[in-house]
């Protein structure tokens, strides 16, 4: 993720900001409903080429030994093309039972159309992503960088008219929506009247978007790699604010580590997960980077 990044982290403040009491309010609706918890934890893609060193050699099947070592994957691929029906029940045979995909919403709907007619698209998108079944996570809209809140009429029409039942996140990035306590409270409820759940993007240089603000039970990470070692410590502040959302209802973690890997370096995941299973008494599997 290019987005955030800087050339250098000097001066950035990466203290996570204080949990809104909104935030804690949702939570409470949910408490007594469900208590389920589950957590899911993955990178971005699962190719050779972002991740560098993490395939043993020989490799013949990238997915295949990936959901071997992760129990998720945000789909940044099919932001880039809708996947074929065909294709998703190819992806979702090759994974455990307990794995997830996490599938982006296409650009040709956000980006490009910019969510004018684009109701076959989506429906398009939406009738493949079904075939995950189980392994569906939550599928994610992401808007262009220049989407601003002049628009939210636009926004508003697309979340009150999208299909019931499908479970999905929404992520803002342009900086008037974050300006405005108004306009992002505005934004905030229309996402939890409609049981969408609000992105939260911790990345270098944008600490404007890590709102911690929740509108569903459900906690949706995109976290951005310094490649610095205060990369541990962010995500030793991000244990502590999930075991305190958990205390309060939180039902789902779901936290996605951008970090490419260009030979032998260690993966941050590693590191989060272990301390996770740790600290929340959990056992996801754990990754690691291939060592000969």
């Amino acid at each position: 993720m290019k987005f955030g990044k800087v050339e250098s982290i000097n001066g950035i403040d990466f203290k996570l900001p204080p949990i809104p009491l909104d935030t804690f309010k949702i939570l409470e609706k949910f408490k007594q409903k469900d208590t389920t918890f589950e957590v899911y934890v993955g990178a971005a893609r699962w190719s050779k080429q972002d991740l560098k060193g993490f395939f043993p050699p020989k490799t013949k099947d990238e997915l295949t030994y990936y959901s071997t070592q992760f129990n998720a994957i945000e789909m940044n691929g099919t932001f880039y093309s809708s996947p074929k029906k065909e294709q998703i029940v190819t992806w979702k045979n090759k994974t455990p039972v307990d794995f997830k995909f996490f599938p982006k919403v296409p650009q040709t709907i956000s980006h490009y159309n910019r969510l004018l007619n684009v109701k076959e698209k989506l429906w398009t998108f939406l009738d493949a992503i079904t075939l995950f079944e189980e392994k569906l996570g939550i599928a994610f809209l992401q808007m262009h960088d220049n989407y601003k809140p002049k628009d939210l009429d636009r926004l508003i029409d697309f979340v009150e008219n999208f299909p019931k039942g499908y479970p999905f996140a929404i992520e803002v990035r342009n900086e008037e929506w974050f300006q405005n306590q108004n306009i992002f409270d505005q934004y905030a409820l229309l996402l939890e009247n409609n049981l969408i759940t609000n992105v939260i993007v911790d990345t270098p240089g944008r600490r404007d978007i890590l709102h911690m603000r929740l509108t569903s039970p459900h906690l949706f990470v995109r976290f951005v790699s310094a490649y610095d070692p205060i990369d541990y410590k962010r995500l030793d502040n991000w244990i502590e604010v999930i075991k305190q959302l958990k205390e309060k209802g939180l039902q789902s973690v779901n936290f996605f580590i951008h970090q490419g890997l260009q030979g032998k370096e260690e993966l941050y995941a590693t590191y989060f997960i272990e301390k996770l299973n740790d600290q929340l008494g959990i056992n996801i599997r754990i990754p690691s980077v291939y060592h000969e």
